[in-house]
């Protein structure tokens, strides 16, 4: 890349409409390869198995296969795919990361469910560690609150059978891609409205 498809500020302050003009540009080329990153920290998830029956990769793959040969939405799938991608970055609180991620290109009710998964989920071994396996009944009254419980009891927690024949992940490229390929919401949406190059 040369110097001129480069922005050329050394401060934010001193930036000019060709300097955001150019990092624009690059904005849409970066955009577009989101998915393939996704994808990458996915095999991150190979082989890590923390102890339980299966990798972390493997039982991704169990939870989305389990979510689409039950007919569920790619939305959903894609969410069921990558609702355990924070496990590397995020130790306590992996839930969080995979719904940032997927928070400006999914529906309200898919997002509130995965971000909430880990304390839903958490009914079926928080009491083996001292805690409150009822912890999820805070969110009884939520709309999402028998999503996020069938979302867990179906898919999530049924996904560590080594003998389950799942799905590759590039099988699930295209749905992600597809996902992926325009957020509903975003700080930036109005401008790339007025400006498609952008993406």
């Amino acid at each position: 890349m040369s110097h001129f498809d480069q922005a050329r500020f050394t401060h934010m302050e001193h930036g000019t409409e060709q300097d955001w003009a150019i990092i624009a540009k690059d904005f849409g080329v970066y955009a577009r390869q989101l998915p393939s990153r996704i994808l990458n920290h996915l095999r991150l998830l190979d082989g890590d198995f923390g102890g339980f029956p299966v990798d972390r990769l493997t039982h991704s793959l169990q939870t989305a296969t389990r979510a689409h040969r039950d007919g569920r939405d790619e939305e959903y799938v894609v969410c069921a795919l990558l609702h355990d991608i924070g496990d590397t970055l995020a130790t306590y609180n992996h839930p969080d990361i995979a719904a940032a991620i997927l928070k400006p290109f999914v529906s309200a009710e898919n997002l509130w469910m995965v971000e909430k998964h880990g304390i839903f989920q958490g009914y079926y071994f928080f009491h083996h560690l001292g805690m409150d396996r009822h912890v999820r009944e805070q969110f009884a009254e939520h709309p999402q609150y028998q999503q996020t419980i069938e979302f867990c009891a179906k898919y999530d927690a049924a996904a560590f059978d080594p003998d389950y024949e799942h799905l590759p992940l590039a099988y699930f490229e295209p749905m992600l891609a597809r996902v992926f390929a325009q957020p509903k919401a975003s700080l930036y949406k109005a401008a790339m409205e007025k400006n498609p190059s952008v993406v």
